[in-house]
């Protein structure tokens, strides 16, 4: 059985953020203890499995970190369609149905990939003093995002903050959230995105993702309000980098970037 594993958000290898992917037959999917020990094996932060349906949609999806399955993650979507893309299993829009419901994803034919995702509610709370504390940074606000990211939103002071965070990940771990959202508006001058951000999930095993397009969907209503623009860019600065588009529709965000194959390979095991 073949396994990809393909770098999200990026147009360059080893940027972004990486995923396994594993396109499986029709039918059932393999055992939850299976997925989820190829997941541990694959050792990434997400490794995606979906396979053919016959209605409904087009493709049944699950998400996988080294720790524990997932209920949304945008860039092992992003990964699974470019899969899909470029061995011409699918064109144009996929539909995929998931834990978060179905949800839509549209190629271009540069190879362009736009996921429709919901838009994160965000419900401001009394969290960021605890989470300030973990972080090692004042909290200028701090916000819930609802039941499918699962996740804490902080802004922070300035770009230069969020760089510079060195947090302590036992203590973020112990926070009451999947991980931990850092955000601030982009430093004066830039051009090329709006708004920076980080993520820390070490309670899912991932101690800072790459670039996490499920945090965007919050990202995305923040910064737009913010700012008075739908369309925006926001840059994850992880050690790899990428960039995320974000456009702002109501109740669902468009998630829009690029991806490259980088390992093509088989799983011996199989299935």
């Amino acid at each position: 059985m073949r396994i990809r594993i393909v770098d999200a958000f990026t147009d360059r290898p080893f940027a972004g953020n990486p995923a396994g992917v594993v396109l499986l037959d029709a039918g059932p999917f393999p055992g939850d203890d299976r997925l989820q020990r190829v997941a541990a094996e694959v050792n990434l932060p997400e490794t995606a499995f979906a396979h053919p349906l016959p209605a409904e949609a087009d493709w049944a999806l699950r998400w996988f970190t080294p720790a524990t399955e997932v209920n949304l993650c945008g860039h092992a979507t992003l990964a699974t369609a470019h899969v899909m893309h470029t061995t011409g299993m699918a064109t144009g829009t996929v539909r995929f149905t998931t834990r978060s419901g179905v949800l839509t994803v549209r190629t271009a034919a540069d190879g362009t990939v736009t996921l429709d995702f919901p838009t994160a509610p965000l419900t401001e709370t009394a969290d960021g003093g605890e989470a300030g504390a973990a972080l090692g940074a004042e909290v200028l606000a701090a916000y819930d995002t609802g039941e499918n990211v699962g996740d804490l939103l902080v802004e922070l002071a300035d770009e230069k903050t969020v760089r510079a965070l060195t947090p302590d990940l036992a203590a973020v771990a112990r926070l009451p959230h999947r991980g931990v959202i850092v955000t601030a508006r982009a430093a004066e001058g830039n051009g090329t995105y709006d708004y920076v951000s980080r993520f820390f999930g070490p309670a899912v095993g991932i101690d800072e993702d790459p670039v996490t397009g499920s945090a965007h969907t919050a990202l995305a209503p923040l910064w737009s309000a913010r700012l008075g623009r739908d369309t925006l860019t926001g840059l994850q600065a992880s050690a790899r980098t990428g960039l995320v588009r974000t456009t702002l529709r109501g109740e669902r965000t468009l998630l829009t970037g690029r991806a490259v194959t980088v390992v093509d390979g088989e799983l011996l095991t199989g299935l």
